[in-house]
Formats: C-alpha cells, sequence, structure tokens
C-alpha cells in the first residue's frame, strides 16, 4: 500500500498558430517566433507513489492510488449486501461514521479502539445500557493509523511518534491529551503510517517502512522495532521490510509473522506480496535487493542473491495491499481456523485488473509454512472498481471477527452459525 498523493500535474503552454491570406502575407514578419514547446512536468515531491511509472506507456499512465470518498458512507449506504462471505458465515454492520477507519484494538472493557491515517483521529466504539455509540477519543494527531491496548493503557502511532493514554477507558467521555513515550522516529510521508501491536514478550512492536517505493535507505528505515512500553530499550528485531501494515504472533511458537507489501511498478504480475516469519532477532526479508524470495530487484539487485535472505513463508497475490492479520483463537468458528491466520486485502492499485480487496484465511502447515489460502470475504471489488477496502481484523471476546473498511469509515461483524443481529 503506498501513501495517497496527488497526481502529476502538467504545466502546458499553449501553442498558437495563425493563418493568413496571401494578401496579407507580405504583412507579416519574415521570421515569425516559433510555437512556445511545452513546459516540463513539475518534479514528483520525494517518496510519491508515481516515481518509477513508466514513461509514455497508457496503461501504466492510468494507474494511481485509490483516494476514498471525502465522508464516511451513511449506514444506509454502506455496501453490506454485496458483501459475501463463505458458507455458515454472517456479516453485519458493527460501526459506521468513522471517517478513514483503520487499525483495531480491543480494550478490556469491550471498548473497540479505531485508529486513522487520512484524518486527525482515534475512535472508540463503546458499548453501554445496549446501545453501541462512537466516541472521537483523540483528534488533532497525525496520520495516528496505530493502535494498541495492554492493561489499561491505549498505545497511539503517529507518523513519527508514540502515544499512550493510561486507564483509558475510564476517562472516555473526558480523554487527556495523548502522553508520547517515543519520537525516535523518521518523518518519511512515504510509507510513515504505522501498525503497532504488543507481543507476548510484553513489549510494542512498530515498523518503520522504506521512504519510498523501491529505495536504498539508511539504517533508520526497512525494519520492525520493539521497545518496552515505556518507550525505552528499541531494537531492531527485522530487517529488509518495505512497508508492513499488520502483524502477529503464533499462539503456540510465539513467533512473530507479519505481511510485507511488494515495491510498485516492476510488473502488473510481480512481485507478489509476502508473509513473512521472524525466527531469529535479526532477520533480512530482502527488500530492496530482493522480493518474494525468489525475485532479484532489477535496479537494486546487482550484486545480491535472494538466497542472502530469508523468504516469505506465503505469497499473498500481486499489488493485493496484504494488510492487518491476526490469528483465529477463538470457539465459534470452524476448528479448521483454529490458529489460522486472517488477512484484510485492501486491493490493488498497481495493476490494470485489480486484486485482492477480500479477507482471506491462510491456513498453515505443521511447520509454520503456508498450506493454503481461501476467501472469507469477498465483494469488496465490484467491475473493478472498490464498493469498499478491508484494512484491519480482529478477534472479538465471544469469537467473532471484526474487519475495518477505511474506503466506508464502517467496521463489520463477522460470526459463524444462525445470525444474531447486534444491536446498533
Amino acid at each position: 500500500m503506498m501513501i495517497c498523493s496527488s497526481p502529476r500535474s502538467l504545466l502546458l503552454a499553449g501553442a498558437f498558430l495563425g493563418a493568413f491570406g496571401c494578401a496579407a502575407a507580405a504583412q507579416q514578419p519574415a521570421n515569425p517566433p516559433a510555437a512556445a514547446a511545452p513546459a516540463a512536468a513539475a518534479p514528483l515531491p520525494p517518496g510519491s507513489p508515481l516515481i518509477g511509472r513508466p514513461e509514455g506507456n497508457q496503461a501504466a499512465a492510468k494507474l494511481a492510488p485509490v483516494a476514498p470518498p471525502p465522508i464516511p458512507a451513511a449506514a444506509d449506504k454502506l455496501p453490506l449486501a454485496k458483501l459475501k462471505v463463505a458458507a455458515g458465515f454472517n456479516i453485519e454492520v458493527y460501526a459506521s461514521g468513522m471517517a478513514n477507519a483503520r487499525s483495531l484494538a480491543l480494550g478490556d472493557k469491550g471498548t473497540v479502539f479505531v485508529g486513522s491515517r487520512l484524518v486527525d483521529k482515534v475512535y472508540a466504539i463503546v458499548d453501554k445500557d445496549g446501545k453501541r455509540t462512537v466516541k472521537v477519543l483523540a483528534s488533532g494527531l497525525y496520520r495516528p493509523n496505530g493502535v494498541a491496548f495492554k492493561n489499561g493503557t491505549l498505545y497511539i502511532a503517529e507518523l513519527s511518534k508514540v502515544s499512550k493514554i493510561d486507564h483509558v477507558e475510564d476517562v472516555l467521555d473526558n480523554p487527556p491529551k495523548p502522553t508520547v513515550i517515543y519520537d525516535n522516529l523518521p518523518k518519511d510521508e512515504a510509507h510513515g503510517w504505522k501498525f503497532i501491536a504488543i507481543g507476548p514478550d510484553n513489549k510494542l512492536y512498530v515498523p518503520v517502512g522504506q521512504p519510498g517505493n523501491n529505495v536504498l535507505h539508511d539504517d533508520a528505515h526497512g525494519q520492525i522495532r520493539r521497545m518496552n512500553l515505556d518507550g525505552t530499550g528499541a531494537e531492531v528485531v527485522a530487517l529488509g521490510v518495505r512497508n508492513s501494515v499488520g502483524f502477529d504472533w503464533h499462539p503456540e511458537t510465539k513467533q512473530l509473522y507479519f505481511t510485507d507489501n511488494g515495491r510498485d511498478w516492476m510488473s502488473e504480475d510481480v512481485p507478489q506480496d509476502e508473509l513473512n516469519r521472524v525466527t531469529k532477532v535479526g532477520e533480512d526479508f530482502g527488500a530492496p535487493y530482493c522480493y518474494q524470495g525468489n525475485l532479484p530487484d532489477p535496479e537494486f539487485g546487482w550484486g545480491h542473491s535472494c538466497s542472502e535472505f530469508t523468504p516469505p513463508v506465503g505469497l499473498m497475490g500481486p499489488h493485493t495491499a496484504s494488510l492487518g492479520m491476526r490469528f483465529y483463537t477463538g470457539n465459534m468458528f470452524p476448528k479448521s481456523y483454529k490458529n489460522a491466520i486472517i488477512v484484510a486485502r485492501h486491493g490493488s492499485w498497481n495493476r490494470s485488473n485489480k486484486a485482492g480487496g477480500d479477507v482471506v484465511v491462510v491456513k498453515l502447515n505443521k511447520d509454520g509454512t503456508v498450506k493454503s489460502m481461501e476467501p472469507l470475504i469477498t465483494g469488496f471489488l465490484e467491475d473493478n472498481k472498490y464498493v469498499g477496502r478491508p484494512v484491519d481484523v480482529m478477534q472479538m471476546k465471544d469469537g467473532s471477527l471484526l474487519v475495518s473498511d477505511d474506503y466506508n469509515g464502517a467496521v463489520y461483524r463477522v460470526s459463524y452459525g444462525k445470525a444474531k443481529v447486534a444491536s446498533q
């Protein structure tokens, strides 16, 4: 997934051609001034997703990041009827009206916290007295995409800092300003938004993406870091990470799995997004030298072999923007879903025929590699256009699953068995 920037603007100079009759020709200058040539295109800003787009290619010229509608969809305009779930499953609207709803976190008292990327807000979805309401928990933030919860504290990741709100579920009606705990992060817009989560080691994990589509970068980018919950003791646990917007830990092995988005503008069909597994601190997953485990980068792969890097345990499709992921540990879904990974694929923009735009279930072999991938929710993509875009998934205490949709500003609930309508 790339940052949504404005397309390249062109400065056009008009060319004037006068047509004159022969009788008037003698009155014209012997050498009339030449028509002005079109001015050069304005340079793209650093990190623009359009950097690297093939020049003069009409098909490529039509491709650009997909901007969501400017306001969240009204509840009666959500594409619920178009969304299809696997047999035996049900889907309903859990909450709506949250512009650019992205990452999800669950509080001890059942509050669902929702981050955003294109607006300045973090939301709280609250069930109380049989009624569900949406509150703005914090505003005035910059790209507060990441949210994580632990022991009463909400952690919020903005573009270049991580903050916290203590005892957050006790102060939902009058929350304090978040307190910064870590700000040693780059300020690059490209891949600067962050998914965060707290691991079984009780540390906060924070990714730092490449500062562009495909670039050689310094040692502060292209990685996943972890730190103590007070922001101290930061260290790098994974390298060669282009842009991870989702990770979780295997319930049994406690190994970190993460999605990673492949580079753009290599081709329509490669590289594929990756599902990776960290087996030791400091592993390098290849970017920008190698993608999908076996594809040397045509620009930076010279002098490197993909065998130098840790290959992915599974491939998630070309440009599908595989984002939020969680291991399913509940008891509501069929037994075959136990300890499988549920992944939200936001959907491609860097393909003529869009791919992704769905939620899939990745089942693993005993050795932790990918056995199969099958759809759980489809229908976000219709006639090669998006009617919604899933971002994150989160298991609830009853075993149901929430799915955020930043295109419509909504969260859906997926259950299994006889449908029970949740309160709105």
